[in-house]
């Protein structure tokens, strides 16, 4: 028999019982930025994340080829954890990236706990690791490949965040291979 434990909300109880509970160890998180523990083969996923537009990438299974994917619209935190899980599952990914929007001086901005909290929750609510990238100047080096591509206009703007999280992933990739 489950164990039940009552959750009051607006004057309604509400069963909760431990299955449902989250089971993911959370008082000693580990630290994001450490890339030791990254699997040595798979897919990686990389996120752009910013207010209303999340840039995503996929890499090929021997990590040589970053590829940019659909931008996701942020409308809610639910639907971008169910986006990007279904994304890591799509690709069997091994890992998943997320940018860490420092300034260009080292100094953190409200975007970069933005990125710290969400690649928190991503850690606690998906099935791989999850680690930070450093994404200073990607926004600019993306919208300086699409540029010599040829895009302008809507068409850089509509591909400008997803080009970001390719460079953030080729970056990560480089990491990793040090």
């Amino acid at each position: 028999m489950l164990a039940f434990e009552r959750f009051r909300l607006n004057d309604v109880n509400y069963p909760i019982t431990k299955s449902r509970v989250q089971q993911k160890e959370t008082s000693n998180p580990r630290d994001l930025t450490d890339i030791s523990g990254v699997p040595a083969s798979g897919r990686i996923v990389a996120i752009d994340p910013g207010t209303k537009r999340v840039g995503v990438a996929v890499c090929d299974e021997h990590r040589v080829l970053a590829t940019p994917l659909p931008v996701i619209q942020r409308t809610s935190w639910k639907n971008l954890l169910l986006q990007i899980k279904g994304t890591l599952a799509e690709f069997d990914a091994a890992a998943l990236v997320v940018g860490l929007p420092y300034n260009f001086d080292g100094s953190e901005s409200d975007m970069t706990i933005e990125a710290r909290d969400m690649a928190r929750k991503f850690e606690l609510s998906v099935p791989v690791p999850v680690y930070l990238q450093d994404e200073r100047a990607t926004t600019y080096e993306a919208r300086g490949r699409l540029w010599k591509a040829g895009l302008e206009g809507k068409a850089m703007r509509q591909a400008l965040d997803s080009e970001a999280a390719t460079v953030i992933l080729t970056d990560f990739l480089s990491r990793i291979c040090q």
